[in-house]
């Protein structure tokens, strides 16, 4: 998962949040030394991301990846899921998009204290750049793909991976539709 379905795992809070964001960021990170419930959303992140791999509709995704482009199968699924989460907000939201989008950066801002370095800088341009809003359009989750891309450092042909993607979007849209509700589900009994 990205950053936005991580986001909408989490428990309301800042801690949680900064805590389920930071499973991208938690290399080299003193893990004993955070808040109880900092930790708690990472441990969360840990799950969900296990989970999500496991899950056969995921594999299923995977799958429709040729073979150039399979092995970064996951990274391109984990941001086209943030993508499709706001294309079915009117399913799976609990308020207002607009809303939503502004508390999970407002309390990004508030949890910056609690965060690494690297985290810091990617959740300032998160926030400048307004990732979430973007995402809801198919062509800048291509764009946010050839970012990820371009920081690989070996030969690769992730590049441009959206137009493999285009033709099958209602297929992975599909596998993501029946895979969400299982993810909501087993984190909700996590959390109970």
């Amino acid at each position: 998962m990205n950053h936005f379905v991580h986001l909408y795992l989490a428990r309301p809070t800042v801690e949680s949040r900064v805590g389920n964001l930071l499973g991208d960021f938690a290399r080299g990170v003193n893990t004993r030394g955070l808040p109880e419930e900092v930790r708690e959303g990472l441990d969360n992140h840990r799950a969900v991301d296990a989970f999500t791999d496991a899950h056969p509709e995921v594999m299923a995704c995977k799958t429709r990846f040729s073979s150039q482009r399979r092995r970064f199968a996951g990274i391109a699924l984990d941001i086209l899921f943030d993508h499709y989460l706001l294309r079915h907000w009117d399913r799976f939201g609990h308020k207002d998009n607009e809303l939503y989008i502004s508390e999970l950066y407002q309390d990004l801002e508030a949890g910056r204290e609690l965060m690494p370095d690297q985290m810091r800088q990617v959740v300032r341009r998160m926030i400048d750049y307004d990732w979430f809003r973007a995402y809801q359009d198919l062509g800048n989750v291509g764009k946010a793909m050839d970012r990820v891309a371009s920081r690989i450092r070996f030969p690769h042909h992730f590049h441009g991976v959206i137009e493999e993607i285009r033709p099958l979007d209602s297929e992975l849209e599909h596998h993501f539709l029946a895979f969400f509700p299982d993810l909501i589900e087993f984190n909700r009994l996590r959390h109970n």
